[in-house]
């Protein structure tokens, strides 16, 4: 998790994000912290660390459709008690069940819609969260935005009382988008909720950069008991608890629209998916019980200067550990889990795993021991996933949009059928690229498309054996008519010179037709 400070020149702050990574390198998750997991958490962090997971360009995803009839579902949780069901909301206010053996229950376990604003296509009921003890205690928690005006609301729900109780509310009524809606309980037991900017473009409030209001934020309360007026309690180590002005209930700030978020079990870290105003989407990375950050928004949209951002002289901003551009046909990050289970502990242990709304790109993302991500595309995921939950055991589904279908996830390994191996030369603020294709697969390649990512600040000027063509930070480039073959087993090089901004890092990523390469060198 990088630090930065708004003086720094931009072209630094990629440094860590797109320096070079070898992926073919299988790597060993991070450590657990035995006292931030759950049982559940230790079984399964457990089961990942018995042997190396497989290199991210090895991993493909696949999934299967269990379920259909969902009403525009927007999240989904798992309750510890037993019964291997799965909760899944639906956008206008009713919550769902799902049971592997007997499929989706008709009628809802639990149906709010006379309280919730479904208007817009933002607005609705986004989240659920169930606590530690919800099968003595069965309650559990919903954030929605609220009749009549799109309040984002938390509230907590009694199913054995059928008694839905508001706790805590934010005003949003001025737009409809940038609602947040996340809800987890961390492994100290608080419930953490995330809330958008307030909307519009360009954080028009201001609200990220701001500590009087909850837009733009995660807020960390306590549920468990009230502190009087309040329905709850703030945490007393919360990191703005007694400063002049500032929502207490505030865990991070800076955020534009953090619409899912979760918590490693096995070492308690948060990882964000922030949606981005139009040129990046990001992912952040935080340390286990490490509040109080600001990640940027809307001074930096990822890790670029926004254009008439929020700016703080002198202010310090935590920067993503991971962006990707929408011109790679993305649209909204849906963030997701580290894998924690057994079934794929093997290939995808202690491995991230996001997408996004549009693309369906599955992001994969493993802390490479010195600092940095390994990173891959390892697949795709249904069209329109609005979000990622895991079962009691770590097991991955997803829900999609529409048309409204629940997914079972599963990895297999699939070896790279291409590899690439780098050569840079860097000076001053030029670098150039000599990149060597092989065909590692047993069929012959019959033209071709590399697309690969380029650091931050970084202009292709020429290329040669190649048709490149450069749209923001992303690269395609295809085959010339002398070298659109590539037999197995053989290679093709070609390269390109670019001017940079301080980052000459060589592209951490490749894609060869669709399908992710190796990296060598």
């Amino acid at each position: 998790m990088g630090r930065r400070r708004l003086t720094l020149a931009l072209s630094t702050l990629a440094t860590a994000l797109l320096s070079a990574l070898l992926l073919l390198t299988p790597l060993t998750p991070a450590p657990a912290v035995a006292a931030a997991a759950t049982e559940a958490g230790s079984r399964s962090a457990s089961a990942s660390a018995q042997a190396p997971p497989a290199p991210l360009p090895s991993l493909n995803t696949t999934t299967t459709q269990v379920a259909s009839g969902l009403r525009r579902p927007t999240a989904l949780s798992a309750p510890d008690d037993g019964t291997d069901r799965l909760f899944i909301t639906e956008k206008r206010g009713t919550v769902r069940v799902y049971h592997p053996d007997t499929g989706l229950a008709g009628p809802p376990l639990i149906d709010i819609t006379a309280a919730v604003d479904e208007s817009g296509n933002e607005r609705g009921l986004l989240g659920i969260a169930l606590p530690p003890d919800f099968a003595d205690s069965q309650a559990l928690y919903l954030a929605y935005t609220a009749l009549p005006d799109g309040a984002v609301t938390l509230a907590r729900y009694r199913l054995d009382e059928s008694r839905l109780e508001v706790l805590l509310s934010q005003e949003h009524a001025e737009y409809s988008n940038h609602n947040g809606g996340q809800l987890a309980f961390g492994p100290d037991g608080n419930l953490y909720w995330s809330i958008g900017d307030g909307g519009g473009s360009g954080d028009p409030f201001d609200a990220g950069q701001r500590l009087d209001t909850l837009l733009g934020k995660i807020m960390r309360v306590d549920v468990s008991r009230a502190c009087a007026p309040l329905a709850y309690c703030v945490p007393d180590d919360n990191p703005f608890v007694g400063t002049a002005g500032a929502r207490e209930e505030i865990w991070q700030y800076g955020l534009r629209n953090p619409w899912r978020f979760s918590f490693d079990r096995a070492d308690g870290s948060l990882w964000i998916g922030d949606v981005g105003q139009g040129r990046w989407e990001e992912i952040d990375h935080l340390a286990a019980g490490q509040g109080g950050l600001n990640l940027g928004w809307s001074c930096y949209e990822g890790l670029e200067k926004f254009t008439g951002g929020d700016c703080v002289p002198g202010a310090e901003y935590t920067e993503p550990v991971f962006t990707y551009s929408p011109y790679t046909g993305g649209c909204s990050v849906i963030g997701g889990h580290v894998y924690r289970g057994e079934q794929y502990a093997d290939l995808v242990g202690g491995t991230y795993i996001a997408t996004d709304y549009c693309s369906s790109t599955v992001w994969a993302l493993r802390p490479d021991g010195r600092g940095g991500y390994e990173q891959a595309e390892i697949g795709e995921m249904p069209t329109q996933v609005t979000s990622i939950g895991t079962t009691v055991d770590g097991e991955f589904y997803v829900v999609n949009d529409l048309p409204g279908g629940l997914h079972r996830v599963s990895f297999t390994r699939e070896e790279p059928t291409c590899r690439v191996d780098r050569t840079v030369t860097s000076w001053g603020t030029g670098t150039t690229v000599d990149l060597t294709v092989t065909n590692t697969g047993d069929a012959p390649v019959n033209g071709w498309t590399l697309e690969f990512p380029l650091a931050l600040g970084q202009t292709v000027v020429s290329d040669w054996n190649t048709e490149l063509t450069q749209g923001s930070n992303t690269i395609s480039a295809g085959s010339a008519p002398h070298n659109a073959a590539i037999a197995p087993g053989a290679s093709v090089t070609l390269g390109y010179l670019a001017d940079h901004t301080g980052d000459a890092s060589p592209p951490p990523r490749f894609m060869l037709n669709g399908d992710a390469c190796g990296v060598g060198r």
